[in-house]
């Protein structure tokens, strides 16, 4: 993540903590090493009459495709891990795909 990387991060039905935030950023600047990422919008809810009662939106603004996931689990730290996995299974996928598509135009010729 470069300094111009915006971080939303919004709680519903949850109070925001600094060790909490603190730790959702450090998770999101990770990813910034694999992805440029301009934007990340994370959403952390607990769902008062939910179960599992924690839900976790992530989008990332990104060249190209943006990166969506979205958990659920029984603690905030469970859900927001499944999203983080999400995200970096999108991110892996796309990056796989890319270097297929470069190894195909680069195909060696043969010499005759």
């Amino acid at each position: 993540m470069t300094t111009t990387t915006r971080l939303n991060l919004q709680h519903l039905n949850l109070r925001s903590m600094d060790k909490l935030d603190s730790w959702v950023e450090k998770q999101i600047f990770t990813l910034g090493q694999a992805r440029q990422i301009d934007e990340a919008n994370v959403r952390l809810v607990r769902l008062e009459n939910g179960s599992p009662a924690y839900q976790v939106n992530v989008h990332l603004v990104t060249p190209g495709p943006d990166v969506f996931a979205e958990s659920q689990d029984h603690t905030l730290r469970a859900a927001f891990s499944k999203a983080m996995l999400q995200i970096r299974d999108q991110i892996a996928s796309r990056a796989t795909k890319r270097l297929h598509r470069l190894k195909s135009r680069i195909k060696p010729r043969r010499v005759r």
